[in-house]
């Protein structure tokens, strides 16, 4: 899979202790928009997305794990940035505009080792356009899936990228997928999630998918996803973009935005090419859940969580 032109993604991976981060570069005067739909969110800069505010680019966007230690991670990205000449200019410095977003995964590997300022850094320095890794690298490493019933039942996450193009539109998803719930087909069966010994999906024995609080459901989810696109659009509108993608983790994680997710949705357009902007939510909103699948079934096993192949 690939980004929309000017677009470029790295990651930087721990196996040991089980934790990343991935950074989306920026073509120049990309527009950014976000909207944020579960209870529990990690952020940083979120607020400078809003329609109604005056930045109006950003250079890099930061998903990564580590809980909101991970946000450290976004300073090794602005120093990247800065030594590469690029970020808000003011009269007396370029000032990088890098919105981040973190998942839980503390509960998967080491507790105490998070990406930090210089995980930023090597995430810049691994970014490439062309082919991209997806699965258990960057900030999808120690992501999981399933597990509102118990960490004991969960299934292995990750991240996974779903590209598609509609004449000069391009359009392309990236999900980190660290969910509470289980992560569904196109046909609403189970592809991830909680089983019990016996392999059987948990959620087809309880279709509600009753959150068991009694074992740690709070702790360790959300799922973050970043939609780039080639399109010109106004901030508006790609803030409305961010909105409908949620319609596409709806259609791929159940339960999802529950109180114990913090996921969100950002929109990123380069501005090269004219098109709707309902066409622009509509597809991305597909690829979205495209994406999600494609991260648990790219996962490998890690920390002794099973995959779903």
């Amino acid at each position: 899979m690939t980004l929309p032109p000017g677009f470029r993604i790295g990651h930087w991976t721990d196996r040991s202790s089980l934790t990343g981060c991935s950074v989306i570069l920026c073509p120049p005067h990309t527009v950014a928009g976000c909207d944020v739909r579960g209870s529990s969110p990690g952020s940083r800069e979120l607020a400078l997305l809003h329609s109604e505010k005056t930045m109006q680019e950003i250079h890099a966007l930061l998903l990564t794990g580590g809980s909101a230690f991970g946000l450290a991670a976004a300073d090794g990205v602005m120093r990247w940035l800065e030594e590469h000449q690029l970020g808000y200019q003011t009269p007396w410095v370029r000032v990088p505009i890098v919105p981040a977003a973190v998942i839980f995964d503390l509960n998967v590997g080491s507790s105490t080792i998070r990406p930090d300022a210089e995980s930023g850094y090597l995430a810049c320095q691994n970014a490439a356009a062309g082919e991209i890794a997806e699965g258990s690298v960057g900030a999808g490493t120690g992501a999981t899936v399933g597990k509102w019933n118990g960490i004991e039942t969960r299934m292995k996450g990750g991240i996974g990228i779903s590209s598609a193009s509609y004449g000069d539109l391009l359009v392309s998803a990236v999900a980190v997928v660290n969910a509470v719930g289980d992560v569904l087909r196109h046909d609403g069966t189970i592809l991830a999630g909680a089983r019990n010994a016996s392999g059987q999906w948990l959620g087809d024995m309880d279709p509600l998918r009753t959150l068991s609080r009694s074992r740690q459901v709070p702790l360790g989810n959300t799922t973050l996803v970043a939609l780039a696109t080639n399109a010109r659009l106004s901030k508006v509108e790609v803030n409305r973009v961010a909105q409908r993608g949620h319609d596409g983790m709806a259609r791929a994680v159940k339960p999802v935005h529950t109180s114990y997710d913090g996921d969100v949705v950002f929109g990123l357009a380069s501005g090269i090419v004219e098109a709707g902007v309902d066409l622009v939510a509509e597809l991305g909103s597909d690829l979205i859940a495209e994406a999600i699948r494609r991260a648990v079934l790219t996962a490998e096993s890690l920390g002794g969580v099973p995959v779903c192949r």
